[in-house]
């Protein structure tokens, strides 16, 4: 399946995609950085942990707080199923962990074990009711069961704590398509003013608001990230948010691509690549019988 539409940007250079043919196909290179790969001192780390580990007589506390900690690493490096090991041996010790409810929590929404998740989020809430962050979690898995008025009372709540960020103004946009689509893009404006405009992320909602192009959008990430970590870092958010509106516009071939594009700095923690792999997911799941030509782009 030939994309002929899609236009992407390499450094300040804009690059198209065209003159598509069933013979010929000129492909460009988008915006992408060096994959993130295990550095020394994680590898340190994880040989530490199981030099205490065989230590007699370790204190409980101190041992669920070593697998928590190790299964944070392990997530760290996209070995999920070894953090998920990790963190039940820690709640088995210690179940008065609401962090680590929320990490459980997000883990099973990137796996779309929703009701595991909205579970996980509860615990974290019942231990920890001013917690900041799993509302918002909380927020995005209703969102992804498809309860938006439910997300709707997570999400809003938990940006009214924080005006000046984006992130939770764009998960109420992304909500707000799907709860509220006739205000979605009034109610996105009027944040977004409301806003100090400071963080970076801002970037994003000023595509969605058609303020700057997709081309000027990947093309000030390229120029202006200062490392590739940075630039592995925004291309994952930016990719990601970018693909949600073209398959909120049911354009599935090129939402493929951009979650495709999102996964590849290997940012395992960002919720934006951790979700990426859920989109791509429900996308094959629902769209391959109606659209048997995607099942090539997943190979």
């Amino acid at each position: 399946m030939i994309i002929c539409h899609i236009r992407y940007v390499v450094m300040a250079t804009v690059l198209a995609i065209s003159g598509c043919s069933t013979t010929s196909t000129q492909w460009t290179q988008p915006p992408m950085a060096i994959p993130y790969q295990a550095n020394f001192q994680q590898q340190i780390q994880l040989a530490r942990i199981e030099q205490i580990l065989q230590r007699p007589n370790i204190p409980p506390t101190t041992l669920a707080t070593i697998y928590y900690d190790r299964g944070l690493l392990h997530d760290s490096l996209g070995l999920r199923d070894l953090a998920r090991l990790d963190f039940n041996k820690s709640l088995t010790i210690n179940p008065n962990q609401p962090d680590l409810f929320n990490v459980a929590g997000v883990i099973f929404t990137q796996m779309g074990m929703l009701d595991s998740a909205y579970e996980s989020f509860d615990s974290t809430l019942d231990l920890a009711p001013d917690h900041p962050y799993a509302h918002r979690n909380r927020g995005i898995a209703l969102y992804y069961g498809e309860r938006y008025d439910l997300a709707n009372d997570d999400l809003l709540p938990h940006y009214q704590q924080d005006i000046d960020d984006p992130y939770r103004v764009i998960w109420l946009y992304i909500n707000d398509l799907k709860y509220t689509p006739q205000q979605a893009n009034t109610l996105l404006q009027q944040r977004y003013t409301a806003s100090d405009k400071q963080d970076w992320g801002w970037q994003i909602v000023r595509m969605y608001l058609g303020e700057i192009s997709e081309e000027q959008f990947l093309t000030e990430i390229a120029e202006q990230s200062q490392s590739n970590e940075q630039l592995a870092l925004r291309l994952t958010e930016g990719y990601f948010y970018l693909a949600q509106i073209y398959q909120h516009n049911q354009d599935y071939p090129t939402a493929i691509m951009l979650y495709k594009l999102a996964l590849s700095g290997n940012v395992y923690e960002f919720i934006e690549h951790r979700l990426s792999l859920l989109e791509l997911s429900r996308i094959f799941t629902t769209e391959q019988n109606a659209a048997p030509e995607l099942s090539s782009l997943s190979e």
